[in-house]
């Protein structure tokens, strides 16, 4: 029995340590949401220095006025992705709202494109402005497979432009390719003559 008192008295001398320290939890967790916080800025600061770099683009074109009384040639529903550079799938264009991600409706006449974008800014690419369309795989933030994106290569002022969109129903894309190159060609051959 003796040996065992000392055991005893020193298990009872021992303090255990505490299990949550909780000023140092508390104090963890306001610094992550400092952080958190900061880089947020920081992003949403990129976001409008890559706006203010790209505000030497015109203001985008609205719809004419009755453009609605013309005969659709195509309409499609879908998602738009992003607009870049021409060529350049990850150079994001922001300015005029052309960064946003929304849902749209695509609507091609003799006239031209208009893409209305619910809860974004709509515009008009007449056909004068229509330079291509493609099946393409990615642009800025998106990556689909083969095929997946419609990419529509369309000027404003003196720069081109790729806009990516993606159909409720993707079997409409090579529709779309084919009228928008019928398009251009039918503008194409009423300018040179």
């Amino acid at each position: 029995m003796t040996s065992l008192t000392p055991l005893y008295q020193l298990a009872a001398e021992q303090k255990s340590a505490d299990v949550t320290d909780l000023s140092a939890r508390i104090s963890w967790v306001i610094g992550l949401v400092v952080f958190i916080a900061l880089v947020y800025w920081l992003m949403r600061q990129g976001w409008k220095w890559r706006g203010s770099l790209q505000s030497d683009l015109p203001e985008l074109p609205a719809t004419p006025d009755g453009y609605a009384a013309q005969p659709p040639l195509l309409t499609m529903t879908g998602r738009y992705h992003a607009s870049t550079t021409a060529g350049q799938w990850l150079d994001r264009i922001v300015a005029h709202g052309l960064g946003t991600r929304s849902r749209v409706e695509l609507t091609l006449t003799e006239q031209g494109l208009d893409v209305v974008r619910p809860g974004a800014a709509d515009f008009f690419v007449p056909a004068a402005q229509l330079r291509d369309a493609r099946l393409d795989k990615g642009i800025a933030g998106k990556v689909l497979p083969e095929g997946g994106l419609l990419i529509i290569t369309w000027a404003l002022g003196d720069r081109l432009i790729d806009s990516g969109f993606r159909s409720d129903h993707s079997a409409e894309h090579p529709a779309w390719v084919d009228a928008i190159h019928h398009l251009t060609d039918s503008t194409t051959e009423g300018i040179a003559r």
